[in-house]
């Protein structure tokens, strides 16, 4: 499988090497703006190779032409928020960066998935869309699988137990209207609420731990200047989700056909995930408030993408 990353800063860097310590990838191909950086990490990585067991792929910092017949293409490529900046004040920029990605990523391969993590993610992946000719399965955005990942750690440590045996999901959108569907949550198989109840847990404060799941990006942010650990392992979930053909379920951003009742805008949503892209979007039954809070999700990643598509 061949992976090309459309950007190196600190995610597209922490995803390459991912995939060079631990995936079966056989080529790994890295871009920049700044072609020195992108060779020097290539560099970097070369030397690791000698110290891991697993396969040794072919590195390659180049061009988008070195990017051809890529399985999948990662991009991260973009302007990034800065302190007090929401996702969402940077699209303007990442719109028009968006589309001078996407004509070269399609023009070298055509048959690719599109991993987009550039943000705001969901509006610049319809972005993606809009501006070539992939079908919706084969262009998500990373979505709200990091979300996911700290709700469902924020919860472990209420709980006192490992995450992994923690179901739940943050849906909607990877920002501030993204929302907890409780309803669908549990813990060892139990709702949140009757798990506590029957060991003795405290009850948990939806609210607040919503808010905190909302929150806490911005606080790394805030104090390191990035988010990449969580953001690059979750991309990477997904791609050995597609290199493996899991058929893993990941709520990752994909365009809406009518699903939940809505068309034509890119929503995090829990989707089939193999080596097709999106094998399947799965439906679920939400309570009035979640459903609520996904069409308030809805309705703001609709007022962007309109405002995306008028640069």
């Amino acid at each position: 499988m061949k992976v090309s990353l459309i950007g190196m800063g600190a995610v597209g860097t922490e995803i390459a090497g991912l995939l060079v310590n631990m995936a079966d990838v056989s080529e790994i191909v890295a871009l920049d703006r700044s072609r020195e950086k992108a060779e020097a990490e290539i560099w970097d990585f070369s030397h690791t190779t000698s110290f891991t067991y697993s396969k040794n792929p072919l590195l390659i910092a180049g061009d988008y032409p070195d990017t051809k017949d890529s399985d999948i293409v990662v991009i991260t490529a973009g302007a990034q928020i800065a302190k007090g900046q929401s996702r969402d004040s940077i699209l303007r920029a990442n719109t028009v960066i968006m589309r001078e990605i996407i004509e070269q990523v399609e023009k070298y391969s055509p048959n690719a998935i599109i991993i987009n993590v550039t943000n705001p993610v969901e509006v610049i992946t319809h972005v993606a869309l809009r501006h070539s000719s992939y079908p919706r399965t084969k262009v998500l955005s990373a979505g709200t699988v990091v979300d996911s990942a700290r709700f469902m750690r924020i919860l472990s440590e209420h709980v006192r137990i490992d995450p992994k045996n923690i179901f739940g999901y943050m849906l909607g959108e990877h920002g501030s209207t993204g929302f907890i569907p409780w309803s669908i949550c549990n813990v060892c198989g139990l709702d949140v609420d009757t798990y506590c109840r029957m060991n003795d847990i405290p009850p948990i404060d939806k609210l607040a731990v919503q808010q905190a799941v909302l929150d806490v990006g911005y606080e790394i942010f805030n104090r390191k200047g990035n988010t990449n650990h969580g953001i690059a392992a979750s991309v990477f979930r997904v791609i050995r989700a597609i290199e493996s053909n899991e058929h893993s379920v990941l709520p990752v951003g994909v365009c809406l056909e009518n699903q939940y009742g809505v068309n034509d805008v890119v929503m995090s949503v829990p989707c089939v995930i193999g080596r097709d892209g999106v094998q399947k979007i799965l439906n679920y039954s939400f309570n009035e408030s979640e459903l609520a809070a996904f069409k308030k999700s809805e309705v703001h990643l609709r007022e962007m993408i309109e405002l995306a598509h008028t640069f």
